[in-house]
């Protein structure tokens, strides 16, 4: 057996499909570490950040229920709890009732909540444009399949 081949499912790999593979994840890992620092320099979590994201990505859409929150960051239900809580005590998101279904809890951004994400949201588009030539060039590359045998 070849060191720089190896045959999985019918699909050939090269040594450079893995060294690409590991480069995108290294990309990855990068930008999130970029995310959580620049979250963190605003005093937010990366969750706290992805939280404010998905409510002001849904503002106008459907307001969003904390099970709508735990389901779009794949938490379970007790911990977007807890993570509304804390941004509710920031004064970042408020919490209400919705109107047609007393049970259900709806958050939505405050103007704080919504002034600090512009920032930090600005800053990942600086970013994501600095990286996304690579990015560009990764996804056209895995686009071509590799060779069958």
């Amino acid at each position: 057996m070849s060191l720089t081949r190896v045959n999985v499912a019918g699909v050939r790999l090269e040594t450079a499909d893995y060294a690409e593979l590991a480069a995108f994840r290294r990309a990855l890992r990068e930008f999130l570490h970029f995310s959580e620092d620049a979250a963190a320099r605003a005093g937010l979590s990366g969750r706290q950040y992805q939280a404010m994201l998905f409510l002001r990505g849904r503002q106008g859409v459907r307001a969003v229920s904390i099970e709508d929150l735990a389901q779009e960051l794949l938490i379970k239900h007790n911990s977007a709890v807890g993570l509304a809580d804390r941004l509710v005590r920031e004064g970042l998101v408020t919490r209400g009732r919705a109107i047609d279904d007393r049970r259900r809890v709806e958050l939505a951004l405050t103007p704080l909540g919504r002034q600090i994400l512009v920032k930090l949201a600005s800053m990942h588009r600086v970013e994501l444009r600095r990286i996304g030539p690579g990015l560009r060039r990764f996804f056209e590359r895995m686009s071509t399949p590799p060779s069958a045998e």
